[in-house]
């Protein structure tokens, strides 16, 4: 796990300047503490920041060919690179490191981009190929890693995060108001906006080439989920399953340092401990909550997992004091804002495996795989709601619009009546209506159409949803956007931050190809969710934790702190009319969302929470700017 950066001057390939390169590397150190390195090649600068993980002595980066035409900086693993290194050396490529990078220098020789397709793991990666002045960025195909970019007057500026890029520039860029919309709306920025003008980041599965004076995007991942078309039991199927993980937890963890795991309550994570078990060794846990000072923890049910196993688990225990006042700092960490509350206890858990292990294995991606979240039933069961009369349908959507604090049921509901696909999604996924989020604008601020430009992104994965039944379709777009534009993005940036890297042994390359062909009766039946996943969960937890309340963490805390007062600093943020973000949105129209929440009538704690990371943001942003232009 490491930092990439670079520029490519790929119209007139004017040398590129060595301080600038160095600039970019020096903001992305905290993700390679343990080595750096550049390359130069006229146009050309690459530069690099390693976290040692796999061949601690061999691994250096930038990575050539013998012949020094072919080079590769790369951020990630590769999970199967010893297959692809037998393959390339049976064709006669002669190794000389241990290290997955070069198998992808070499695997680049033998097949050109096809490379990418053939590569099991995470990583944002450069190719540079030195004969054909071409330059490759790419994003592995779940997303896990990222590539920022920004492209201006001939040149491309690029990096594993924004920061590398602001790096290269001589100011920081305009606000995209579109892209903030986006995220008032979803919490998170779609790929590949950015809430900065003129920088992208590559969407999950897609590569940018620059090369003859011309550069463009495509997705590389050509993976379309053609469903099973045998009556596979559902005995053959957990079968199946089980071996498919078995072999995803072994390749994922291939190390020469110290592996953890990041314990929740829940069952995912407890089946990630027990996989990790069969490989017969003590894995080390830790966990985060807040203890006795709010509903919903979960530290006593990690550590019965943790017992369970007989597995060594560390807990840290935070406070509403201790989360505002890590707030800036974290969201700073993040370079975009992520409302998610479990930001705050993500950074500090990391924070605290990382005194004893350098990688850290996480239980994210069942849910979004398997349907384990209460959006799924209403996508699942959607089509027999639109198939009763319209009258009853519309008299339960008036009956349940006037419920007090309801507000996700009432998206839910009026998703399920909402006859196009993807505008039922974009109902489903967001927080609140386009028009309340559009109301809190100045006007003049906002572009026309600005909360339709989702549905552009989205649309280009339509092939993949084609030939998916309805559930399948809507899981295309969560693994395409939300799950790695918002929560892989925070857990790379938050372990990172300290010099961990998070492996995420569900998304292996694998699983994911296997749960997306496989029919939604394997997922949801019966009311119950993510239901092969918990076939295999049964052989490693007892009944007891698989009855286990799944939890949403830390949302309760920040509901409580926005109904039971405003005497907290972000609080205040909310009201001050001289917060940064009322140069944008109205003040009356925040007041409103602030008294609402507050007198019970409406639940909206997500958009007030997601209000207070944009002003922690804006406040970064500006703070930044100021520096700058001193």
């Amino acid at each position: 796990m490491c930092g990439i950066c670079g520029q490519f001057n790929f119209v007139d390939d004017a040398p590129v300047s060595r301080a600038t390169i160095k600039a970019m590397a020096d903001s992305i150190a905290h993700r390679g503490p343990d080595d750096e390195g550049f390359h130069f090649d006229g146009g050309l600068g690459l530069g690099f920041r390693r976290l040692s993980i796999i061949d601690l002595a061999g691994g250096h980066q930038p990575m050539a060919d013998a012949d020094e035409t072919v080079w590769v900086a790369f951020n990630g693993e590769i999970y199967n690179f010893r297959e692809l290194r037998d393959e390339l050396a049976s064709l006669g490529y002669v190794f000389r490191t241990r290290s997955d990078t070069e198998v992808i220098v070499h695997g680049y020789r033998q097949w050109g981009d096809e490379v990418l397709s053939r590569l099991n793991g995470m990583f944002g990666l450069a190719i540079w190929d030195a004969r054909r002045r071409r330059l490759v960025l790419a994003r592995d195909a779940a997303g896990i890693k990222l590539v920022y970019f920004r492209v201006d007057s001939g040149r491309v500026m690029f990096g594993s995060e924004l920061r590398a890029v602001l790096a290269a520039l001589p100011a920081r860029p305009a606000l995209n108001t579109t892209a903030l919309n986006l995220f008032l709306r979803y919490r998170y920025t779609p790929s590949p906006l950015t809430l900065y003008e003129g920088v992208q980041k590559l969407a999950p599965g897609t590569k940018a080439v620059f090369a003859n004076g011309r550069f463009h995007t495509e997705r590389w991942y050509d993976f379309v989920p053609e469903p099973f078309t045998d009556r596979r039991s559902d005995a053959e199927a957990a079968e199946e399953l089980l071996a498919i993980y078995k072999r995803a937890v072994r390749r994922h963890l291939i190390s020469d340092v110290p592996v953890g795991l990041l314990l929740s309550g829940g069952v995912d994570s407890g089946l990630l401990l027990g996989l990790m078990r069969l490989e017969g060794a003590d894995w080390p846990t830790y966990t985060v909550g807040y203890g006795n000072e709010f509903r919903d923890d979960e530290l006593d049910d990690a550590a019965e997992t943790a017992r369970i196993y007989d597995a060594h688990n560390e807990q840290v225990v935070l406070t509403r004091e201790g989360f505002e006042q890590a707030l800036p700092h974290i969201v700073s960490t993040l370079e975009e804002p992520i409302a998610a509350s479990s930001i705050v206890p993500m950074y500090f858990v990391c924070q605290r495996a990382r005194e004893d292990v350098k990688v850290a294995l996480v239980g994210q991606g069942p849910d979004e795989l398997f349907g384990g979240y209460k959006r799924h039933l209403g996508v699942q069961y959607g089509s027999l709601w639109r198939s009763a009369p319209r009258w009853l349908r519309s008299g339960f959507e008036t009956g349940i619009a006037k419920l007090p604090r309801s507000e996700t049921l009432k998206r839910g509901v009026y998703s399920l009546n909402v006859e196009d696909p993807l505008s039922r999604y974009q109902n489903v996924f967001s927080i609140a209506s386009g028009d309340a989020v559009d109301g809190l604008f100045r006007p003049g601020a906002l572009q026309r159409g600005a909360g339709d430009s989702v549905r552009a992104c989205w649309e280009l994965l339509e092939r993949e949803m084609a030939p998916c039944d309805e559930l399948g379709a809507f899981q295309v777009i969560e693994l395409r956007s939300s799950l790695p534009d918002e929560l892989l993005m925070y857990g790379d940036k938050l372990s990172m931050a300290h010099g961990l890297e998070a492996r995420v042994p569900y998304l292996d390359r694998e699983v994911v190809e296997y749960a997306q062909r496989l029919p939604s009766r394997f997922k949801v039946r019966l009311g119950q969710r993510k239901w092969l996943h918990r076939q295999v969960c049964r052989r490693f937890l007892p009944p007891e934790v698989l009855r286990r309340k799944k939890r949403g963490f830390a949302v309760n805390v920040v509901d409580d702190w926005f109904r039971s007062s405003l005497d907290g600093r972000t609080g205040q943020y909310l009201v001050d009319p001289q917060s940064c973000m009322f140069e944008i949105l109205e003040h009356g129209a925040v007041q409103r969302l602030v008294a609402e929440h507050q007198s019970g009538q409406r639940d909206n704690h997500k958009l007030l929470f997601s209000l207070v990371v944009l002003e922690e943001w804006l406040r970064v942003d500006r703070q930044s700017s100021s520096r700058r232009a001193a």
